[in-house]
């Protein structure tokens, strides 16, 4: 019973700290998206606002451009060096590049220095969170007991998202209650990315104390063996399974997590202030739903309700954004994305533990990482961009049937990973 007890303790320890550094990490990358809004004008001449939001979602695709080298580096490192080594080194490069946002002067002071200076700091971020998510996915995934790897996975999502919020949060807060519009738009946006580097050094204590995973101690795998493409390239049916399953997936999470707050703003006609509260609500609806499918996922199994997922999702994709674009209350619009979320959930809780499955410990951060940093680089990063693109040339719904086809490719690729013999062993 005691022993029993240490156990529990000791899962329980290293979910926190693997997790409230994950929740750092991912609220400095999203600060960057949710005051967008306010911190656009700073960096770019004076334009109409679509241009502007044009502008800093190029920057934001560029940070996820380095995601692919981030995944390689930090796969390989996490491969060779240990999981607990790749996790502290990725939230350390994430700070920096939220110190760089918090000080960098502006367009009008230093001209076409100040959005280098941020093409800079995202790309280093970008660096870090290309990392980020192979690492954290293969310690959640060596740590869990076998029949709760999905509760476990789930968590990645679970702080992720608590992420998003804590900067929903704050700009909610400076917003309503301590800063003007014209406060937030001439230097009230640099707030959160200071907190977020401040915040970044308690993650890094937390990381630092964490304890190395049994399967990654215990591999006898020869050291030229560890984390390379050489190895690598003999899981190629497994890496092109984690492209197929990732599009679809990473598209639908940027349209209806990050992007949804200026489509509510743009299309919608809402106010920034409602705008923000929206999407807060959806998503805290959204955070609480991936433990519930992460279980559901541990009992029905996993690969299946990623089928369910991309069927229901492939109905309800297009005409959930047709009435979004056209609602004007906010409850009906928090309803219509929260619909959208859950659905996401039944994918986004158990897809980190179905790819770090598929392959064997001594390429399994790296085999999750690359793959998947590629795709969200190729199509979360540019899901903001795409879509609006499509609204400066006037065709809107272009982009709901872009999102479709994406869902589509996603769910071709889980019904033929249906019934797959796993590869990799915990």
């Amino acid at each position: 019973m005691q022993q029993r007890l240490v156990n529990i303790t000791r899962h329980l320890k290293a979910v926190f700290g693997g997790s409230i550094g994950n929740l750092v990490e991912w609220y400095d990358w999203y600060a960057y998206s949710v005051f967008s809004l306010y911190f656009a004008g700073s960096f770019f001449p004076k334009q109409d606002q679509t241009a502007q939001l044009l502008n800093t979602a190029g920057i934001f695709a560029i940070g996820f451009l380095m995601r692919p080298v981030g995944g390689w580096l930090m796969g390989t490192y996490a491969d060779r060096k240990g999981r607990k080594a790749a996790l502290t080194l990725s939230v350390l490069m994430m700070s920096a590049g939220s110190l760089m946002i918090t000080i960098v002067p502006t367009y009008g002071a230093i001209g076409l220095a100040a959005p280098a200076i941020l093409v800079l700091a995202r790309m280093l971020q970008g660096l870090s969170v290309g990392g980020e998510y192979g690492a954290a996915a293969t310690y959640l995934s060596e740590i869990a007991p076998p029949h709760r790897r999905g509760l476990y996975s789930s968590f990645q999502y679970v702080t992720t998202t608590m992420g998003q919020l804590a900067a929903l949060l704050i700009l909610m807060i400076l917003e309503r209650w301590l800063l003007t519009p014209t406060q937030l738009t001439d230097w009230g946006w640099r707030i959160p990315f200071g907190i977020g580097a401040v915040l970044a050094v308690s993650a890094l204590y937390l990381r630092r104390s964490l304890q190395e995973t049994d399967s990654f101690r215990n591999a006898e795998v020869q050291e030229e063996k560890r984390g390379t493409f050489a190895e690598l390239r003999k899981y190629g049916t497994e890496v092109r399974l984690i492209v197929g399953i990732t599009i679809g997936l990473t598209v639908c999470y940027y349209t209806f997590s990050t992007y949804i707050q200026k489509f509510l703003v743009n299309t919608a006609g809402f106010s920034k202030q409602d705008s923000t509260l929206i999407t807060t609500l959806s998503l805290v609806v959204f955070m609480l739903a991936q433990p519930f499918a992460g279980m559901l996922g541990d009992r029905v199994g996993r690969k299946r309700i990623m089928v369910i997922y991309g069927v229901l999702a492939l109905i309800t994709t297009v005409p959930i954004l047709m009435l979004l674009g056209t609602t004007k209350e906010a409850w009906q619009a928090t309803l219509l994305i929260t619909a959208a979320l859950c659905i996401l959930s039944l994918n986004t809780s158990v897809s980190a533990i179905v790819k770090a499955e598929l392959f064997p410990v001594n390429v399994r951060s790296l085999g999750v990482s690359f793959p998947y940093a590629f795709i969200v680089a190729l199509f979360g990063g540019t899901a903001e961009y795409v879509a609006l693109l499509f609204k400066k040339l006037n065709y809107e719904q272009g982009f709901y049937w872009y999102i479709t086809a994406c869902i589509v490719v996603s769910l071709v690729a889980s019904m033929r990973m249906s019934g797959r013999k796993v590869q990799g062993r915990m």
